[in-house]
């Protein structure tokens, strides 16, 4: 499967509903103008987000249209830049904020989990925090240890914070739409290697509800639970695998704080077999926690012992061959997928 080529979702079996083609950066760009129309009390704020649209350029024109207080650019601190959202949200605004590189929330971590992720506990429910952190994560362009890494296990282990990581456009506007409407923080994480990726969605409105998966495609031998671009690996797999009468279930879990472990155990009450497939490192990953669930809770349906599809324990290299050699791939996946069926 090349990277060009997408997940079939809803939005391609829209029975009479009217379809765009569009590619999963511009609905991320759609969901936030469509939001800032829709409320103005959400704005935007980052690191080059204004004139110049952001790294990315996701949040290009917006500036434009909606001028300097409603997209703002901050100065280099992403410190600065949580806690802007923080005090904006607690009185009262909408704030989405980006940060520019997953890696660089490391630098702001304390204001995620000890202020951001803890107000509404703290305050007994008397405040909402309705905040967005957008940032992008992920390995395949050689950015180097520092600009590649997944940081979605630190986020599942904060109790008050939502974590959501679409994998196709059709989500990333739904989910985007519905983390601005949410009460909570919530951390967006994007994929770049899946900007460029196209797909046909609804030129209606749609939000699509946090924490339910999707089944991305249907099978009865073996379940593979993948997120983000891996998404798409797992499908690529899940098609070579059809090709040896093997009828692999793909599921996505699109955000794994809320996470949906029912469709993920309805799914293996079904086919008795379970991969996981994630792009962050395999040891205590996000897969840890899903078979660790499954495990206790659907055990005696397991045919099989659990396989998970992840990175070595080892920062994301720069070099292209070790870089290819360290993601997970669609091969990775048939492999595991045949071991789960011995």
């Amino acid at each position: 499967m090349k990277p060009e080529a997408h997940a079939e979702t809803k939005a391609d079996r829209a029975g009479g509903k009217t379809l765009k083609e569009i590619s999963y950066l511009k609905a991320v760009t759609e969901a936030l103008r469509e939001e800032m129309l829709r409320d103005e009390r959400v704005f935007i704020a980052g690191e080059d987000v204004g004139e110049c649209g952001g790294p990315f350029a996701v949040t290009r024109n917006l500036f434009q249209e909606f001028g300097p207080k409603r997209v703002r650019d901050t100065p280099i601190s992403e410190s600065a830049i949580i806690g802007l959202a923080i005090g904006a949200a607690a009185t009262g605004m909408r704030p989405v904020v980006e940060i520019m590189f997953s890696d660089f929330i490391a630098t702001c971590w304390d204001q995620v989990v000890n202020q951001a992720a803890k107000m509404r506990f703290m305050f007994g429910g008397s405040l909402t925090l309705p905040l967005v952190i957008r940032t992008q994560m992920g390995a395949g362009q050689n950015a180097g240890p520092q600009h590649s890494q997944s940081i979605e296990a630190w986020a599942m282990h904060v109790p008050g914070l939502k974590v959501v990581m679409p994998s196709t456009a059709y989500d990333a506007k739904g989910l985007l739409k519905a983390a601005i409407r949410d009460d909570n923080p919530v951390l967006f994480i994007e994929n770049r290697i899946c900007y460029k990726l196209r797909q046909s969605i609804p030129e209606e409105d749609y939000v699509l509800p946090l924490g339910v998966a999707d089944v991305k495609r249907e099978g009865r031998d073996v379940t593979v639970v993948a997120v983000s671009n891996l998404v798409h690996k797992a499908l690529a797999a899940a098609a070579l695998l059809a090709g040896e009468g093997i009828e692999a279930e793909v599921v996505d879990p699109r955000s794994i704080l809320p996470l949906d472990i029912e469709t993920i155990k309805k799914s293996v009450r079904k086919t008795s077999r379970l991969v996981i497939v994630h792009e962050d490192v395999r040891f205590a990953g996000m897969g840890a926690e899903i078979a660790a669930a499954v495990s206790e809770e659907v055990f005696d349906y397991l045919d099989a012992p659990i396989k998970r599809v992840a990175a070595p324990f080892m920062p994301v290299p720069f070099s292209k061959p070790l870089e290819e050699f360290y993601l997970p791939n669609e091969e990775k996946i048939v492999k595991a997928v045949h071991e789960v069926l011995q």
